[in-house]
């Protein structure tokens, strides 16, 4: 097994991964993201990184990471935004060394913290998250803004 960065010629690929976790996640009608997107924030702007295991030549899960900033930590952090195995490939260590891929990253990069978010109902991944010594941060409630909803917002204070 390897793990492999993401080149351009990858996002038809990503965007198959991505889809990928919104059906498992239940969540395919919110997927936004198109070829096009993705290469103009990939790989034009640098948002973010991709990550893939590989074994003999197959892509078998994948990792979509990028920086945070903690003003507690002092440090920028990794923040794990997708991390998807294919179905006929879990349990074989696949997110495991895709995980440990961006552990081994943030401490290279001297990261302060590695921090994801996880659906409450997807026991199977808490089960993983915690067996790699993570905890939940109970105490914290994920807010979030649509696009539609930041327009609003804006539209609302001119």
């Amino acid at each position: 097994m390897q793990i492999r960065k993401a080149e351009r010629k990858d996002v038809p690929l990503i965007l198959s991964f991505i889809r990928g976790i919104a059906k498992y996640e239940k969540l395919e009608n919110e997927v936004q993201a198109t070829e096009e997107l993705l290469d103009e924030w990939l790989f034009q702007k640098g948002i973010a990184e991709v990550v893939f295991a590989v074994e003999d030549g197959v892509e078998t899960g994948f990792a979509l990471f990028f920086h945070n900033y903690s003003t507690f930590t002092g440090r920028a952090g990794i923040y794990l935004e997708d991390l998807y195995v294919k179905p006929e490939y879990r349990g074989k260590g696949y997110g495991k060394a895709l995980f440990m891929y961006l552990a081994k990253t943030a401490v290279e990069r001297k990261c302060g913290r590695m921090e994801w978010v996880c659906l409450n109902w997807n026991t199977p991944s808490i089960a993983f998250y915690r067996s790699m010594g993570a905890v939940s941060m109970d105490d914290w409630k994920t807010y979030r803004l649509t696009s539609d909803k930041l327009a609003a917002l804006v539209d609302r204070e001119k």
